[in-house]
């Protein structure tokens, strides 16, 4: 578990290891070496940001934001999280996750596919344990509803150009939503007032939007440090944001590659590549970004004053120069 982003905060740190213990306890398969590989994936590489979030956010509010429940909250959040990077590893074909072999590559798909539902059912459990009686029941399934109906909307228009309100109409649901759901449920179950948990959605939402299109941009990088194959994402069709902002104006140089669609060998996407950064599309990328992360600054000074306030700015802050 990489919690770079809050390490200057040890309280939370804390907290984050009973989040993880919660995860490592609550999955249970009849396999040990897939079950040794789901703890690994919950306990190496990801970097917890939900559930950090979650917890965060439960400060700003009056009552025990380590509590127990709140951290069954949390976890939540990541198994959650976890279960869609399995099945997103199935569809893409994926051989890695956070440097590692993908659950799919190295158990199968049909594994694959029972694993991420298995995670799906923990995820279920912890509801029913923390919000029984509760909106906020309701608010998850319409988050997940978010969360797949972006995750489809990416997928129908692989191999195509797509506007870029349809980009961040799919980025808002399947990335966006999630960490908007964090933010959101720390405030409320923290015992935060309506202003504040409506202030928390948001600041959630625009810092999920940050984030993927950074992610979108290591697509195009050459940072050996990262734990995610480069140009996957353009190999297998999506077409983000460095590359949109530039196609438009560019359709010939891109044309004898893209045309290729699922053809397109190695040398293809890394000419595509050169293209994106010839034009300037990540600079561009990183742009959009840092106007998404200035609005979530803005709604953040709109909180409290407080230590919390100030950790959330930091961390938001971090995010934008992010290089893992």
């Amino acid at each position: 578990m990489d919690k770079h982003y809050f390490r200057s905060d040890p309280q939370l740190n804390n907290a984050l290891e009973e989040v993880n213990q919660l995860i490592n306890q609550r999955i249970s398969v009849n396999n040990d070496d897939l079950q040794s590989a789901l703890h690994q994936m919950a306990s190496k590489g990801g970097k917890y940001l939900r559930p950090a979030f979650c917890l965060t956010f439960a400060r700003l509010g009056g009552k025990e934001w380590n509590s127990e429940k709140l951290i069954k909250i949390a976890s939540s959040l990541e198994i959650l999280h976890m279960a869609t990077l399995i099945h997103d590893d199935v569809i893409d074909d994926s051989p890695e996750r956070r440097g590692a072999p993908s659950i799919q590559a190295a158990f199968g798909k049909d594994t694959a596919v029972y694993s991420g539902d298995l995670l799906f059912t923990v995820f279920f459990d912890l509801l029913v344990e923390t919000m029984s009686n509760s909106s906020y029941l309701t608010i998850n399934a319409q988050a997940m509803r978010k969360i797949l109906a972006g995750e489809l909307g990416q997928m129908n228009k692989r191999f195509q150009q797509q506007s870029l309100l349809e980009y961040y109409r799919n980025i808002n649901g399947k990335t966006a939503t999630l960490f908007s759901l964090a933010a959101q449920e720390g405030a409320h179950f923290g015992g935060a007032d309506a202003r504040t948990v409506h202030l928390a959605k948001h600041i959630g939402q625009n810092v999920g939007i940050t984030f993927q299109i950074l992610d979108d941009m290591l697509d195009y990088s050459t940072n050996e440090k990262l734990n995610k194959p480069i140009l996957e994402d353009l190999a297998t069709g999506v077409y983000s944001l460095p590359l949109l902002l530039v196609l438009k104006d560019h359709q010939e140089a891109f044309k004898p590659y893209l045309d290729k669609k699922q053809d397109m060998t190695v040398a293809d996407t890394e000419a595509v590549q050169k293209l994106v950064n010839k034009y300037g599309g990540v600079e561009k990328a990183h742009q959009l970004a840092g106007k998404f992360t200035n609005k979530a600054l803005q709604l953040i000074d709109e909180l409290p004053k407080s230590a919390t306030q100030k950790l959330l700015k930091k961390v938001t802050k971090q995010l934008l120069n992010r290089s893992m």
